[in-house]
């Protein structure tokens, strides 16, 4: 297989994914419009059919976030020049590390794809958790990487001593932290456990995507500049409400950067980067989101596990539920009510992912799902079909009237 073309080609899957995002083809077959707790969203209606599926927030970017996107709009004739600086400044300092151990991404996705396609292949393999996300199990082999899954703990954190010693010829040893989809997490100890213990050359990489979410998982960001090979990945896709606005960053020391932007990593909007500087800037933005999604998530999965229903232990905006039916024919049902819920996983096929979203929103699950659970269809008609079209890393579902969404 020829590698190199194969990343260019990942490259352009990249940006087409991006071009389907921008111009703002449905969500999940409909585009959730924000709820009423959005604060200063004007004029946001009621949706019919609401997302849990996506791990998004329907409520959008941050009140200051909108703001600042509506007063420099008029200036994106340019390209970004001090919107990229301010925002590349704020996040050094926030996060504690060198403006040059971070490079911005439009999204957290291209740079996961990136660092699969540049550190493992056919000599090394991509060592993950079983479940988590699918990115990277899409992406290896397209550069003749071995895929190594290693079940989950019974606790659903990661068993980073049966990943360690599963190739000692591994590329890259992932970690999402929290995971998705259960919603786990793996204790900042074990993660140092892994560090210590992976096999020499390798990357560990540590999804990051989640950990807004979460009061007890412990971000690693600090270990990146005395460890040439720790690779952070984070996103405001997920907390920061700001998953159409593409927007992540990966923090590595330069020479891992490097190599990963060899081929390039794609480009940021000017509006996108003021909107992710306003939302660093906002101190209430992140504890007040993490509050609101606990609250839901908790009563959600009390509300469940009284039912007889098992779910994953989460401190994310996401966790997995065991139903005793197909998942497939379980989210189908509940689009009939009106709510669209996430996917399951090869060997979990009872198991369905939920997303969690607002107060109403939730309450609107449970309703649903005490009908589908006794059987009965809702009015809405079923979902079409959809087909996956895999762009190089960056999985696609179409619909048959077209509209697109990424599998998250």
């Amino acid at each position: 297989m020829d590698t190199k073309q194969s990343r260019r080609k990942f490259l352009q899957g990249s940006a087409y994914v991006a071009g389907l995002v921008g111009v703002g083809l449905q969500v999940a077959g409909s585009r959730a419009a924000a709820q009423d707790v959005a604060p200063g969203r004007v004029g946001a209606a009621k949706p019919e059919v609401i997302n849990l599926g996506a791990n998004t927030l329907s409520i959008g970017p941050a009140k200051s976030a909108l703001q600042q996107i509506a007063e420099s709009a008029p200036d994106s004739g340019g390209y970004p020049g001090k919107e990229a600086r301010d925002f590349m400044s704020t996040l050094s300092e926030q996060l504690g590390v060198p403006e040059d151990h971070i490079s911005v991404y439009p999204g957290s996705g291209t740079p996961l794809g990136l660092a699969v396609m540049t550190f493992t292949g056919p000599e090394r393999s991509l060592v993950t958790a079983d479940p988590t996300y699918e990115q990277s199990w899409r992406t290896a082999p397209k550069v003749g990487g071995k895929v190594i899954k290693i079940p989950q703990r019974a606790d659903n954190s990661h068993d980073v001593q049966a990943m360690c010693a599963a190739d000692p010829k591994a590329g890259i040893v992932y970690i999402c932290n929290p995971n998705n989809p259960t919603g786990a997490i793996t204790t900042r100890k074990d993660i140092e456990y892994a560090l210590a213990h992976k096999p020499a050359g390798s990357i560990l990489l540590i999804d990051e995507a989640y950990i807004h979410f979460s009061d007890n998982a412990a971000s690693v960001v600090d270990l990146v500049p005395t460890h040439p090979d720790l690779l952070v990945l984070r996103t405001f896709s997920k907390l920061y409400g700001m998953a159409g606005l593409r927007l992540g960053y990966a923090v590595a020391q330069p020479a891992t950067l490097e190599k990963m932007n060899f081929y390039g990593g794609g480009s940021v909007a000017l509006t996108t980067f003021v909107a992710g500087t306003a939302s660093l800037r906002d101190a209430k933005l992140v504890p007040e989101r993490r509050k609101m999604i606990a609250k839901g998530r908790n009563e959600t999965i009390a509300w469940l596990e009284k039912k007889g229903h098992r779910c994953t232990k989460s401190e994310s905006n996401c966790f997995m539920v065991e139903i005793g039916r197909d998942a497939k024919e379980f989210q189908k049902a509940m689009a009939t009510w009106g709510v669209m819920v996430g996917r399951s996983w090869p060997g979990f096929e009872t198991w369905p992912r939920i997303s969690v979203g607002t107060e109403e929103e939730m309450a609107r699950f449970r309703a649903a799902f005490v009908q589908v659970m006794a059987g009965r269809t809702g009015p809405l008609p079923p979902p079409p079909s959809r087909r996956t079209a895999s762009l190089d890393g960056m999985e696609v579902e179409l619909s048959q009237a077209g509209s697109a969404h990424l599998v998250c």
